[in-house]
């Protein structure tokens, strides 16, 4: 790994993702909030780097599992990125939800800090196109295009609550931040 940490995972994450035009701007929104956030947080290069690379699992050659945050832990874990940067991605927007749904273990803690809340904030504030969108919109949006029945919606329904705190917990410390 580089010294350079978010020029290596966006470097990652091009190119895995950008053969998936609208997973790679989505990609590219979860970044540019990261950067908003990543004044609220004690690792802001970790917090961007996280957000560069919490979808890469989506890369086809890369799926192994079928849930997207396990199989991009793994494949960065290769890589051998550091095990708080395995354990956000794997656990990105209450991935672990998922991954029960599905039965697949975690082999990663999430780490229930302000950088885990910001990449879920990140992650959770950006459009399939990388537009900003507030953290309910989200939520809907993905439950209507995956539908009722599909494991990510019934994940998302079910982990709404968590990630709208941890949305409104990195709102809160954004807020207070343009206070000072």
């Amino acid at each position: 790994m580089t010294a350079d940490l978010r020029s290596w995972a966006a470097e990652i994450a091009r190119v895995e993702l950008e053969g998936l035009p609208r997973r790679w701007q989505h990609t590219q929104g979860v970044a540019r909030q990261a950067e908003r956030a990543s004044r609220v947080v004690d690792d802001p290069d970790l917090l961007v780097a996280a957000a560069w690379l919490h979808d890469v699992g989506y890369a086809p050659r890369l799926i192994r599992t079928g849930v997207h945050a396990i199989d991009g832990a793994r494949f960065l874990s290769e890589l051998d990125a550091s095990d708080r940067l395995c354990g956000l991605v794997a656990h990105h927007s209450c991935a672990c939800v998922e991954a029960r749904n599905q039965g697949v273990a975690i082999e990663w803690p999430d780490e229930h800090t302000v950088v885990r809340d910001a990449l879920w904030w990140a992650d959770m504030t950006t459009t399939p196109t990388g537009g900003v969108t507030g953290v309910q919109d989200r939520i809907d949006e993905v439950l209507n295009r995956y539908g009722p029945d599909h494991v990510v919606a019934r994940s998302v329904d079910e982990a709404s609550e968590e990630l709208i705190a941890a949305a409104r917990r990195t709102e809160r410390l954004l807020a207070e931040l343009i206070q000072v």
